[in-house]
């Protein structure tokens, strides 16, 4: 009997042995991919003011874009090595599953349906948003929950008219919907006064609201209806490649908490004798190779892209347009909901 169930034991282990292997060959699989290519290939919203955007010369910027220059960074020590695929909100998730791109940073929403039906994995919340409302400052409104009647200007595929349905729903209220394929659209159709109200994640209507001849001519309501958190997405199957675009995040927030910005990097890195900075930085341990990456891949994020609270700033926070204050993104020692897992 004993040999019996050494037998099955000595099966069980080969079975186990077998499947990390060759999870781990496929857990390679997307890193791989992207190094033969010598590049990443990035989804993006094609024109979000302060998310995604691309200038005259073909330049994209914006809050997600910095996080698939990040990714770059950490790859190869270069931000420039990615390319960016614009895409709406209908062909977002296709373009992913497909294998068209490699990682989607287009202000997609994690939700169950997309995480278990779609099969795809959200590594990291980059940004928390909730959705909510733009009106005319004449329409004479000063809560959403006067909108009874109203027209409102929503964007297909995407969650948002789902929650509009509940929240309308809920306080006994009627509305009617104008629904449009795109963004560019759907707010277009309200400033031209095709609706009364305009809804989209808060993020998306401080951004909007500038492509208006005269944005304080319109405000944005007080209430925030739903959950919003926001970040890159991953095909399932892949956790390595998961591993590294949550890590990528983890470092931007780990390196605002412990005061290592784009600008001292390289003095932090030679002389900093704190042992969670040294670590951050592949001056300690092997960090890099657990992802396989070299050991300056988080120094590569920080040199060229930032930290968590530089990109914030420049692309949406005070140093923009938007100014957008930090809310729940603000680090976890401040009060808010970002927080950077420890490197060690």
């Amino acid at each position: 009997m004993t040999s019996s169930i050494f037998r099955r034991f000595a099966g069980f282990a080969l079975i186990l042995a077998f499947g990390a292997a060759g999870g781990q060959a496929h857990a390679q699989a997307t890193l791989e991919t992207v190094r033969e290519r010598g590049e990443l290939v990035c989804g993006v919203n094609p024109g979000l003011a302060g998310f995604s955007t691309v200038d005259a010369q073909g330049r994209w910027t914006g809050f997600d874009v910095a996080y698939c220059r990040a990714i770059a960074a950490a790859i190869f020590g270069d931000p420039e090595r990615v390319r960016f695929e614009p895409l709406s909100a209908r062909e977002r998730f296709s373009a992913l599953r497909e294998g068209d791109i490699d990682v989607l940073l287009r202000n997609s929403t994690a939700t169950m349906e997309r995480d278990v039906a779609l099969e795809l994995d959200f590594p990291a919340i980059t940004y928390f948003d909730g959705q909510g409302f733009l009106v005319r400052k004449d329409l004479g409104v000063s809560s959403a929950r006067e909108l009874n009647g109203a027209t409102v200007c929503v964007e297909n595929g995407t969650t948002t008219r789902l929650n509009l349905d509940d929240f309308f729903r809920q306080n006994g209220i009627r509305y009617e919907p104008v629904v449009f394929d795109s963004a560019i659209e759907t707010i277009d159709a309200y400033l031209n006064g095709r609706c009364d109200a305009y809804t989209t994640d808060a993020s998306g209507l401080y951004a909007q609201r500038l492509r208006a001849a005269d944005p304080d001519n319109h405000v944005v309501l007080p209430e925030v209806i739903s959950k919003e958190p926001l970040g890159p997405a991953v095909r399932h199957g892949d956790s390595h490649w998961a591993d590294l675009v949550r890590w990528v995040h983890f470092a931007m927030l780990n390196a605002e908490e412990h005061g290592v910005t784009s600008q001292n990097v390289d003095d932090r890195r030679a002389n900093d004798p704190a042992p969670v900075v040294r670590r951050l930085l592949g001056v300690e341990g092997d960090f890099g190779r657990m992802l396989g990456l070299d050991e300056d891949w988080a120094y590569n994020v920080i040199k060229h892209v930032g930290n968590y609270g530089e990109v914030y700033a420049r692309n949406i926070g005070e140093g923009s347009p938007l100014r957008i204050q930090r809310g729940l993104n603000a680090l976890w020692t401040r009060g808010g909901l970002q927080y950077g897992h420890p490197i060690r």
